[in-house]
């Protein structure tokens, strides 16, 4: 018979259903009308950038993504490929429908001819495989990987290289360095396609600047965003019509009046690269008995130490450095070639701690001088690449000689520390023409005595910028590529950075800041305690459910043996 009492319950638990339905409804509702994420991790891995989530959303057509890194991989790699994965999720999320991904294994094409045809065209592409080598069940086993994706928008693509970071780091530290990358190398792929040619750089000619050849990777790179003029400097009334503008080692003496135009330019908000050699030096003129490298008179002096920083008559020596061919000896009638070490050809590895360097491999140099600071008001000066610890200053004049690729190294002559040889400079910029009238000869004699804010960056080698050309073809070599060791520098990257730091600081590049620490288990304690651990995960919640089980059987047994 049913009881006053079971029926009030019953009705009760017949609201309480009713209410949960209504609730489960309402937020189901709330949910479709306010699209939320939430973040739970320390160091915010997940967290997709507020710039890219608008580039993603302001997308007009689709982006396809074709990721090279489908198969079993050891853990570092698991993670890259997960890292990648979890990121296109995201962007896919944010992309309303405009991007899609596929994950390809290239070494699961059937048929060698096919596959290889297939590896051919990845690395004509731009993605080149790697070599992956791991302990497997204490077996070494060797994997070809690509580690590299595809992007594709409105029948264009561009390639990306999912494994970046500095080759100097362990491969641990380099795996995580590329996890922290991923979405600025995928969010930057897809803003190249979708959004080109935005504003407008200017190579600066007229003073002996590289030529086109020579520069013909870093204007065709930078090309793939931006639109990229050329032009004596002499022959432009006004820089107004620019962005920024690149001086590219010049060998001859500016012009007060081009002098003139760069600094109102500059006052303006103009943006400007300086790759600037104080020395003339250069491989070339290094004959049988040497040569002095003197410096240049470049009248650019003046013009940097207002704005805050001075290029010294030096040049550097580093113990962490380059080679070049040289001839060794002959046997025979034939000359015979080894690579030494050139002393004067820095590879710079030590880096601030900024979006433009984070997370960059070693840049090679060719003949660097010092830069020094002085006082300029209002400037924020961030020092960018240094050269290693054991480096050594030559004041000018310095003999440049072959014998001294030769010669014992005295390491107490290495002694001068790290030395910067880029920087950074921000702010409001005094005019090198306060309290002077114009030049003449230029079209705008009102002199803008204080600047607004705005950028530079300078840096005592203009050999950063300049690619090797083929000798045979004449064909232009990537930027940064040291075709005698068939190396690949990040020249290129270090170039492009500062470029896009310069004209968008609080934009795209600024995703290069992610950190995600890296937490490495202790291999010793894994391999000692590997059954420990595989038990526990696996037994102890099966024993923990059955004690539940239990629990609640015995407790319901005794509430219904009341009754």
């Amino acid at each position: 018979m049913v009881t006053e009492q079971n029926k009030s319950k019953r009705g009760r638990d017949i609201l309480v259903f009713l209410a949960s339905v209504a609730g489960i409804i309402l937020l189901n509702i709330l949910a479709s009308s306010y699209f939320f994420r939430l973040d739970l991790t320390e160091d915010k891995r997940y967290t997709i950038a507020p710039v890219t989530k608008q580039m993603l959303g302001d997308l007009q057509q689709e982006v396809v993504v074709d990721v090279y890194l489908e198969g079993d991989f050891p853990a570092g790699f698991k993670r890259l490929q997960q890292s990648v994965r979890e990121t296109l999720d995201e962007f896919r999320i944010y992309a309303g429908g405009n991007l899609r991904y596929n994950f390809i294994d290239p070494t699961q094409i059937s048929g060698e001819e096919e596959r290889n045809e297939f590896y051919t065209s990845l690395a004509m592409k731009g993605i080149m495989p790697t070599n992956l080598r791991a302990t497997e069940d204490g077996k070494q086993v060797e994997r070809l990987v690509f580690p590299g994706a595809v992007v594709k928008y409105n029948g264009k693509e561009a390639a990306v290289n999912l494994l970046k970071g500095n080759l100097a780091a362990s491969s641990d530290e380099r795996l995580n360095q590329s996890v922290e990358g991923v979405e600025y190398e995928l969010a930057s792929a897809i803003r190249k396609l979708a959004f080109q040619g935005g504003k407008i750089i200017g190579y600066i000619e007229g003073h002996g600047e590289l030529e086109q050849p020579q520069v013909a990777d870093l204007i065709g790179s930078l090309g793939q965003y931006y639109r990229v003029a050329r032009g004596d400097l002499a022959q432009i009334p006004s820089l107004d019509a620019l962005d920024l503008i690149i001086v590219a080692k010049p060998t001859s003496a500016f012009s007060e009046a081009d002098k003139y135009k760069i600094d109102q330019f500059i006052m303006k908000g103009g943006k400007a690269v300086f790759f600037v050699d104080p020395m003339n030096a250069n491989m070339d003129s290094i004959g049988a008995g040497g040569t002095f490298a003197m410096p240049y008179n470049l009248n650019l002096d003046d013009l940097l130490f207002r704005y805050g920083v001075r290029l010294n008559p030096n040049l550097i020596m580093d113990l962490n450095s380059g080679f070049i061919p040289m001839v060794t000896g002959y046997m025979g009638d034939k000359p015979q070639t080894e690579m030494v070490n050139w002393r004067f050809y820095p590879l710079l590895n030590n880096f601030a701690k900024h979006p433009i360097t984070r997370n960059l491999d070693a840049v090679y140099a060719r003949f660097v001088s010092t830069i020094d600071t002085v006082k300029a008001d209002g400037i924020r000066k961030t020092p960018l690449v240094y050269t290693s610890t054991y480096s050594r200053i030559m004041e000018a004049p310095v003999p440049l000689t072959l014998e001294e690729a030769r010669m014992e190294v005295n390491p107490q002559q290495y002694q001068a520390g790290q030395q910067p040889i880029g920087y950074l400079l921000e702010g409001k910029f005094t005019s090198l023409f306060r309290n002077r009238r114009a030049p003449e000869g230029v079209a705008n004699t009102q002199v803008q005595e204080q600047g607004v804010e705005t950028k530079i960056a300078v840096f005592s080698d203009g050999d950063l910028v300049r690619n090797d050309v083929n000798p045979r073809t004449g064909q232009a070599y990537e930027l940064g590529f040291d075709r005698f060791n068939n190396v690949t520098f990040a020249n290129k990257e270090l170039a492009l950075n500062t470029v896009h730091y310069l004209l968008d600081a609080e934009g795209l590049i600024n995703v290069r800041s992610k950190e995600i620490a890296l937490r490495p288990l202790d291999k010793v304690r894994v391999r000692e305690e590997k059954t420990y651990w595989q038990l526990l995960n696996l037994v102890a919640p099966i024993v923990l459910l059955g004690v539940f089980g239990l629990s609640r059987y015995y407790l319901r047994k005794r509430k219904y043996e009341r009754f």
